[in-house]
């Protein structure tokens, strides 16, 4: 029986390579535009791991911060561990879903000639991470298009944009008040002795 009780003890779950993917996209969004999906915690609609968060709207991510996010394959909440940030180039985090699992993610966006560079790395370690990367692969290899999609969205109805095409649109108003002051400028004219 003690024979038993020891190999029990001394049992250890079998040790795996860790399992990596990086995924990278390139995007016409600036530096800004993405970034400000990275670190905007409270809003994650956009990607495709997680269905929400904890988070207050606009908490900046800092190391250190612990928060908790619902994953939309697992209905189970995941606590997630912001490791590094450096601004508009990485932000590093850890996610404590399960024991047995440790997993790290970091997003990049470098600028470059061509457009912005997105980049969605994932590295799972542990005895169950076999099984969660057959899982969340697919969806982890979407995440890089997915934030720079959202971002070139958000560019191209920016507020900015929106006041250029209102400023550039008539209304009707201006339209009358043109119309009357260039008959006054051809009744005017009309009126100059000579030119009639």
């Amino acid at each position: 029986m003690l024979d038993l009780w020891t190999r029990v003890m001394r049992f250890k779950p079998m040790q795996f390579p860790p399992l990596a993917g990086t995924y990278q996209v390139l995007s016409s969004a600036s530096v800004d535009d993405l970034w400000g999906k990275v670190v905007n915690l409270a809003d994650v609609s956009w990607h495709p791991l997680l269905a929400k968060t904890n988070v207050p709207h606009g908490l900046i991510p800092k190391p250190g911060l612990i928060y908790q996010a619902v994953s939309r394959l697992f209905p189970i909440p995941i606590k997630i561990f912001v490791e590094r940030v450096l601004p508009r180039e990485m932000l590093s985090v850890r996610v404590l879903a399960l024991p047995g699992l440790e997993e790290r993610v970091t997003y990049r966006i470098e600028s470059t000639v061509c457009g912005t560079f997105v980049s969605y790395s994932v590295t799972l370690k542990g005895w169950l991470s076999p099984l969660v990367w057959s899982v969340i692969q697919p969806h982890a290899a979407k995440v890089a298009s997915e934030l720079a999609h959202a971002a070139e969205q958000d560019q191209s109805i920016s507020p900015t944009a929106t006041r250029f095409k209102r400023r550039v649109s008539p209304d009707w108003l201006s339209l009358i008040f043109l119309i009357v002051g260039i008959g006054e400028i051809l009744g005017s004219v009309n009126s100059i002795p000579g030119l009639s």
